[in-house]
């Protein structure tokens, strides 16, 4: 018996992409060693898209779509079909999109196009489920509180991108929640849930022209119409920041990081890819092995590149020891510091890495929802596709010299400091950023 070669199926993965005539795009990608099928749809709105009066309605939103509809008026009714069908339904909100999905057996196909597109046009927003679902948030929204390794990207972002979008916290702030009500989700959908914003992702084993045709059964009448744009972020920062989250913990967070560049800069992104795989991106990492396994300062620590669809940054994120935080965060901006000469990176080093991150986005492209994340975002977030193959081939051109020239070109920027954890005096940690 041959064993199973997910990389082989990884390798010959390909899309098929058309557009309906109300503008809906939609993208196949079969995978006919797999039983099950995932059906996704995305749309280009997230909470970069919200005003001050509504921060936190895409989130709610998604909430919204599994409470009920037209067709199928309750929670109940809808979550029965999915189960009956041995099938999985959840959601998800990010800063630039939303995504619904069902993972299912591949011929269930039809039955998940059915759900999706009943929740897209025919939403009931009950008020009373409006109501019942503020509470869930607003817990929600105190988890993440009381979860400080996941608060912390917030807290970050806040200080980067401050009082704007980009700077909110996606889940919305509480007072926000309390007050929406159902003309405000009728009115955000009317802004942005147009066709023409959003594209439908089946993977899995699936036949193209038969799913083209159930697309087109389901969806084919979702209006279409102008959607409203975002703002674009404005940035021209001159010194380092501090911000500090107040909060009691028996464990300090931090990130510590600079802006770099958005999805468009192909020619920056994938070599600053590499360079954060070097310093923080996994357990042979240089700051795991500076801050943890040297110096025994942090629980976690990892550094990512992360590309907005017009700004972006790079950023370490540290678990720390209260009391050594200054350690930590001075080893942290220490080891940026030293990836600026240009002696520093060696080519072990970038090989290592583009090894780690190619070998990283295969494992994460190892079910059928993955596979629909990874185009549907493609599409919304940059207008094209492209297939898997190509994402490693731009990883692997990446040479040490792409790698030095990121790190001399951004490491030598401002630095921006996110702490949650008991302190109060921004000076202390300002000091040490200079």
């Amino acid at each position: 018996m041959q064993p199973f070669n997910y990389l082989a199926i990884f390798f010959s993965m390909n899309y098929h992409q058309s557009t309906l005539k109300n503008g809906l795009n939609i993208v196949i990608v079969p995978i006919t060693e797999v039983e099950s099928a995932t059906t996704m749809v995305m749309v280009g709105a997230g909470s970069r898209y919200e005003t001050r009066d509504n921060n936190g309605i895409s989130h709610f939103l998604e909430h919204m779509a599994f409470k009920g509809t037209k067709n199928r008026p309750t929670a109940i009714e809808i979550a029965t079909l999915i189960d009956g069908a041995g099938a999985e339904s959840n959601a998800f909100t990010g800063k630039e999109y939303t995504g619904y999905y069902i993972k299912s057996a591949a011929h269930r196909v039809e039955l998940s196009l059915d759900i999706l597109s009943d929740m897209l046009a025919n939403l009931l927003l009950d008020p009373k489920e409006i109501d019942k679902e503020r509470g869930v948030i607003i817990e929600e929204i105190n988890l993440y509180e009381d979860t400080p390794p996941r608060k912390i990207a917030d807290v970050y972002e806040s200080l980067l991108y401050g009082d704007t979008p980009m700077g909110w916290d996606i889940a919305g702030r509480k007072e926000v929640i309390r007050s929406i009500a159902r003309e405000d989700f009728l009115l955000y959908m009317r802004r942005l849930y147009s066709a023409s914003n959003m594209v439908i992702v089946i993977a899995g084993k699936v036949e193209v022209n038969k799913t083209l045709g159930l697309v087109e059964k389901y969806f084919s009448l979702h209006p279409t119409f102008t959607t409203e744009g975002h703002k674009s972020v404005i940035e021209g920062q001159k010194d380092p920041q501090v911000k500090i989250h107040h909060k009691k913990t028996d464990q300090a967070h931090f990130a510590l990081g600079v802006r770099t560049v958005g999805l468009p800069e192909e020619k920056e992104r994938y070599p600053l890819t590499v360079l954060s795989s070097i310093l923080g991106g996994g357990m042979s990492s240089r700051l795991f092995h500076e801050v943890r396994e040297k110096r025994g300062l942090a629980y976690y620590v990892r550094t990512g590149s992360e590309n907005y669809m017009d700004c972006g940054h790079l950023t370490t994120f540290v678990g720390s020891d209260p009391a050594r935080i200054d350690e930590a965060i001075s080893v942290v901006g220490a080891e940026y510091k030293k990836m600026i000469s240009d002696n520093e990176i060696t080519e072990e080093e970038v090989k290592k890495a583009k090894e780690f991150l190619k070998g990283h986005f295969v494992l994460d492209l190892e079910d059928t929802k993955s596979v629909a994340v990874f185009y549907g975002s493609d599409w919304i977030l940059e207008k094209k596709l492209e297939n898997p193959s190509e994402i490693i081939a731009k990883i692997e051109a990446v040479k040490i010299s792409d790698v030095k020239r990121m790190a001399k070109k951004f490491l030598t920027l401002p630095l921006n400091l996110a702490i949650i954890g008991d302190y109060e005096d921004h000076d202390r940690f300002q000091k040490l950023l200079a």
